[in-house]
């Protein structure tokens, strides 16, 4: 289960990156409770972080339930945005480079930080060793919007490049379903509301 963080005080308005010191808005902490409340009934076996201070406080709601402490994993982290960390979204938009983001995102590496392919690579790699480390059980994974829908576009088979038409919400839980010899089983995308304990076979 992949959940991504709360909305902050500066959601949808910078880029805020790898920058230290944001945490959760007051809503972002009630969307927190809401993914926990969502997970009753859910037989987590293993809770791992983002190591940033948003999705680490997304996590605290559902370790509170589970009796479970999250785990920090470095590799479910933010995709390192470089020089363009902190900076507004609408004048990142007026940059031709933001073409390339969203159309040939593959073909992009931020300036002075890192690639959506490595992103890709490391987040995928991270998500394998936690569901091998936990076979047969329910691992949430807390991170953030891009990492994430790498991760998704990796599951459906879609190339990276067209990793921009899947949507990721604050707060919304994707769910993979992996299976020995099989495909993975894409069970939920960005799903911001109802119970989810129906997902897991008894």
């Amino acid at each position: 289960m992949l959940v991504r963080h709360g909305v902050t005080p500066t959601t949808g308005q910078v880029l805020p990156g790898r920058a230290p010191g944001l945490h959760l808005s007051d809503p972002g902490r009630e969307q927190a409770q809401h993914v926990a409340d969502r997970l009753q009934g859910v037989p987590i076996r293993a809770i791992y972080t983002s190591p940033m201070e948003r999705t680490r406080e997304t996590a605290e709601p559902t370790e509170r339930l589970t009796s479970l402490q999250a785990h920090v994993e470095q590799d479910l982290i933010e995709c390192d945005f470089g020089d363009w960390t902190g900076r507004n979204l609408g004048d990142l938009m007026k940059l031709p480079e933001w073409s390339t983001v969203q159309r040939a995102p593959s073909s992009f590496r931020f300036p002075n930080g890192e690639s959506f392919s490595h992103m890709q690579a490391r987040t995928v790699d991270a998500v394998d060793r936690l569901r091998e480390a936990h076979l047969g059980g329910v691992v949430v994974c807390f991170s953030h919007a891009d990492p994430l829908k790498a991760v998704m576009a990796h599951a459906l088979g879609t190339h990276l490049d067209l990793f921009q038409r899947i949507v990721i919400d604050p707060c919304s839980v994707s769910v993979i379903a992996y299976h020995p010899g099989q495909a993975p089983q894409v069970l939920r995308t960005n799903s911001t509301d109802g119970p989810l304990a129906g997902l897991v076979p008894s």
